[in-house]
């Protein structure tokens, strides 16, 4: 595969999967202490993976969740973060300064604060009362924050009893890294035609539906924007029928991502409506890739880390044939702001 270790990512999934029995020994400990609600707290990127997990708990838990900015609430603060709160901040260097910034804040209140991220020695991965630290690299990320955080909340979800076939969800999400790889090596061949569609265009409205969402979002403004400088526009799919739609028509770029939870229906209804307007609709659909072993139901909360692993592929060679490096940036931590 071009420009791609296969030793090194399964060493980071497989180093992701690792931290699950911790974490639920965390999370058991928190909630027999009387924990009331939970945050996820990233910044940037890093947030956008938490949407799954926080999702998955607002549909099948009544365990109260939150999802917030931290750069809003170290202005704000909010009347549901208290002592009794579990805060989870998700950062892979560790200093991003939104996070720390907050990091304090969630101090001075005594919540319980579990960090995720890639380097130890940094303020976040010292500064958690809980840290847990996987290195990773930007081509390895997404997939080990979106499985972290999935254990955190079928944690949450077990310990409620809110959950019965626990054991077997974990054990199917423990034979992913491998999976995946798999997966990475069918789709290569595919990857460089998927890649020429998106350098082969100025602006992609970008958009998914459930859990297929998230990484649309961040695929449209991580990747292309930040590290390709191609301009997206991201959009739900409930929200395309109310705006966004307008903008589609013969030479507008339509990139769908499908995934295999209860929302699909929501992304065929897109797919059916692009079609009839636009000769540049493309679709990456997570059916289409096998997953030995792994249960309908966990195919649907794994469908954001499927995304993740193809895309990283199409990335690897967007970047080549676009002689633009993924680490070449103009302003992200170059100037001040």
């Amino acid at each position: 595969m071009l420009n791609f270790d296969e030793q090194r990512f399964l060493r980071i999934q497989s180093g992701a999967v690792a931290l699950r029995q911790r974490l639920d020994e965390v999370i058991a400990s928190c909630l027999e202490k009387g924990a009331e609600n939970i945050f996820f707290l990233g910044t940037g990127g890093a947030a956008i993976l938490m949407q799954p997990a926080a999702q998955l708990l607002q549909r099948r838990s009544r365990f109260p969740v939150f999802i917030d900015l931290p750069a809003e609430l170290v202005v704000t603060g909010s009347a549901n973060l208290m002592a009794r709160s579990i805060i989870v901040i998700p950062s892979l260097s560790g200093t991003t300064k939104e996070s720390v910034a907050f990091l304090a804040k969630a101090k001075e209140v005594g919540a319980t604060v579990l960090t995720l991220v890639g380097h130890q020695e940094t303020p976040l991965g010292k500064g958690g009362d809980h840290a847990f630290v996987n290195f990773a690299e930007d081509d390895t990320s997404c997939e080990s924050f979106y499985m972290q955080s999935l254990f955190i909340a079928l944690s949450i979800m077990r310990h409620r009893g809110e959950i019965e076939n626990y054991d077997q969800v974990v054990r199917e999400l423990e034979a992913l890294p491998r999976l995946l790889l798999e997966v990475k090596r069918s789709y290569e061949e595919k990857a460089e035609d998927f890649a020429r569609i998106l350098a082969g265009a100025d602006y992609h409205i970008i958009t998914g539906a459930g859990n297929a969402w998230p990484e649309a979002f961040y695929y449209g403004m991580c990747i292309l924007e930040e590290m390709q400088w191609i301009r997206t526009r991201p959009v739900h799919a409930s929200d395309f029928f109310h705006g966004t739609l307008e903008l589609v028509e013969k030479d507008v770029s339509v990139v769908l991502f499908k995934g295999e939870d209860s929302l699909r229906p929501l992304a065929d209804r897109l797919e059916a409506f692009a079609r009839n307007y636009t000769d540049r609709l493309t679709v990456l659909d997570t059916a289409e890739f096998a997953l030995p072993g792994i249960s309908a139901e966990v195919r649907g909360l794994v469908s954001p880390i499927v995304l993740a692993t193809v895309l990283e592929r199409i990335s690897a060679h967007l970047e080549v044939m676009r002689n633009h490096p993924l680490t070449t940036r103009r302003y992200y931590k170059r100037v001040a702001y």
